[in-house]
């Protein structure tokens, strides 16, 4: 599919940031799409047949700025009992539109449409049964599986249609049907195919107050999923809004960052009409970190002007991760992980434990340092001097005079000039960092430095298209030397600069482009670290410690999940590289956590079924025993490493 769809063509204007122009449609109330305001909504987490505790924790979502609340209906008891809930918020005066949360009952769909404002399905499991079959179909077989769904969804259809009730076509990753699968594989192809089967028959019976969303718990996916629907939409006069979300971000710093990295890369290029955090926390804590979301792209900014700037054609596919290709500098570029630079630069003079927020531990009593897993690679000392043995294993970037003045001769030190002093290493034979800002188009030179690891940066707001346009240029020129993406970001809230530098950094990363990160702020130095490593987690480009897909909570929930992640936590947080799926119920449980590598889920009142990737190992473990057995499931596959004192 993507390979006959134009790259430009997902987005307005690559290299301007301009919101894709949707339909207006109509939710209740709301108006959503068109030039109305981005949309914030959330999902309650308690059953839906608890009435009080539904309207309760609504209000809750209300009073945080919810614009639109989500409600989990998996039987028709749940979708008549809809109807009650929303008569309460009447009487109290609160009209935000409701919406339910269908999976496999197309029947509650239906009961639901007629009660309250929207309803959401899940393409992969509303006419589709998904038991990881691969399924062999001729065209004529196929197309007779999308008659049957269209027989299965066209009555849904026509009654939003009479009630004036609002679809969303929710396509989860986790969740595409063994038919889509076995005819696109597991891939953003598939996503879209998936929803635009259920599009195409919102079409075909003039239906329009439709939402669509991608949801994916990786980010790369997600984009890309995100990217190629828009694409898709418009090669057939399409323009539906579009709801955004990471699925299964996780809870915390981590959770933030995901949702930031992924959500963030498609409001850069103006695309989403609404969005949610989903985080594995109380519903109402997503409120204000999607609003904070939002308030970073409706705000005037300080943009470079890349008006006049035509692209004809991009070095690298949208719709695919493609690295960027650069030769190896100290490690730094090539196939290697990208690097991470601390900048030492706020202390007055330095001293062992100024490294200790950046990975390094000095252990006095044994005079050596121990390095974590998210221990930096190079550290920027400006005109320090440190009076003490560094680690080795460090590296660091001096200002060039102080550099000429002590260094020259230290291998493990290295200079950094601006790109107006670059004739002075023409006959250099050590590598040096080159600042260059990304609005420079006078970049030719680069050619005849290979010995030149380039510093990104810029003091203008619209950072992603600068350093896209960037990146195209180094591909015209065929300059391969290797680039740090550097930001500064003083933001008084921790919060809002770690969503903003997710944001900004991660649409370079996602579609390949950056050898390394280099994060300036006034914020402390261990949140600058976290976040420089938590957004290569995030990209996928630079696993340092365990990975959680952990889904938000919602009315089908059999277990706490905060309480059982932080457990779960406490017990793996050491094992780098592994991701484990940790989801409330069967519906997001082994599709959900498409590609984690142990899966805890629950399928019933107190208990638990264990998987190894997709295939469940245990069945009915009791909740109590559950994360002992799952520790013993990591044991038993070798991939259990016991954690350092």
């Amino acid at each position: 599919m993507s390979e006959n769809i134009n790259p430009l063509s997902y987005c307005e204007n690559i290299l301007i940031r301009k919101r894709f122009p949707t339909n207006e449609i109509t939710i209740g109330i709301l108006k959503m799409g068109a030039e109305n305001p981005i949309r914030v909504q959330s999902m309650t987490t308690v059953d839906t047949l608890d009435t009080a505790g539904s309207v309760e924790q609504s209000l809750k979502l209300i009073n945080a700025g919810c614009e639109l609340i989500r409600l989990t209906a998996p039987s028709k008891k749940e979708a008549e009992n809809l109807g009650k809930i929303k008569r309460i918020l009447n009487v109290q005066n609160h009209f935000v539109p409701l919406v339910a949360d269908i999976h496999f009952t197309p029947n509650a769909a239906e009961i639901a449409a007629r009660l309250i404002e929207k309803v959401r399905v899940n393409p992969g499991n509303y006419a589709d049964k998904k038991k990881f079959e691969e399924i062999e179909y001729t065209d004529e077989t196929y197309l007779s599986e999308l008659i049957r769904i269209e027989e299965k969804f066209t009555p849904l259809v026509l009654l939003c249609k009479e009630k004036s009730t609002a679809i969303r076509i929710g396509t989860n990753h986790g969740s595409l049907s063994d038919r889509i699968l076995s005819r696109f594989g597991d891939t953003p192809e598939g996503m879209v195919e998936s929803a635009m089967e259920f599009i195409r028959i919102c079409k075909k019976h003039d239906f329009n107050d439709i939402v669509i969303s991608m949801k994916a718990s990786n980010t790369l996916i997600m984009v890309q999923a995100y990217r190629l629907l828009v694409a898709t939409m418009k090669m057939e006069g399409m323009n539906y809004p579009l709801h955004l979300g990471v699925t299964e971000a996780g809870d915390g710093e981590d959770g933030r960052i995901k949702s930031a990295v992924g959500i963030g890369t498609l409001l850069e290029d103006g695309l989403g009409d609404t969005l949610r955090v989903s985080l594995t926390e109380d519903p109402e804590l997503e409120i204000p970190v999607a609003q904070k979301l939002i308030q970073k792209y409706t705000k005037l900014e300080n943009n470079f002007d890349l008006s006049l700037i035509k692209i004809e054609k991009l070095p690298y596919n949208p719709f695919q991760y493609n690295k960027h290709k650069t030769i190896d500098i100290e490690h730094i570029g090539s196939k290697n992980v990208p690097v991470v630079i601390a900048d030492l630069t706020s202390k007055t003079e330095l001293k062992p434990a100024n490294l200790f927020a950046f990975g390094y531990n000095y252990a006095v009593n044994l005079d050596k340092y121990n390095l974590s897993d998210q221990a930096v690679d190079f550290a920027y000392l400006g005109n320090l001097k440190p009076n003490f043995e560094l680690p080795g294993s460090l590296k660091l970037i001096s200002e060039y005079h102080h550099w000429k003045k002590y260094y020259s001769t230290v291998n493990n030190i290295y200079p950094i000039i601006d790109l107006n002093s670059i004739s002075e290493f023409s006959n250099s034979s050590k590598p040096f960092f080159v600042r260059i800002k990304a609005e420079e188009n006078d970049i030719v030179i680069l050619q005849h430095y290979s010995l030149a690891i380039i510093v990104l940066e810029t003091e203008y707001a619209n950072k992603t298209q600068l350093f896209r346009n960037f990146r195209i240029n180094l591909s015209k020129l065929n300059i391969l030397n290797p680039v740090i993406l550097h930001i500064e970001k003083n933001d008084i809230d921790p919060e809002m600069f770690q969503l903003s530098v997710s944001a900004e950094l991660g649409g370079s990363l996602i579609d390949g482009f950056g050898d390394g990160i280099w994060i300036t702020s006034n914020q402390s130095d261990a949140l600058i670290n976290s976040t420089a490593f938590g957004i290569l987690q995030a990209t996928r480009t630079r696993i340092s410690k365990t990975e959680y897909i952990s889904c938000p909570s919602c009315g089908r929930t059999l277990f706490d999940l905060q309480e059982t992640t932080q457990k779960i936590r406490e017990r793996t947080s050491h094992l780098k590289g592994i991701k484990i799926g940790i989801m409330g119920c069967i519906v997001n449980g082994p599709g959900e956590m498409a590609d984690a590598d142990y899966g805890y889920v629950g399928t019933g009142p107190g208990k638990i079924n264990l998987y190894k990737e997709k295939n469940v190992m245990q069945k009915n473990v009791s909740e109590k025993e559950a994360v002992d057995a799952l520790i013993n499931l990591i044991k038993e596959n070798g991939d259990w490493i016991e954690p350092k004192n």
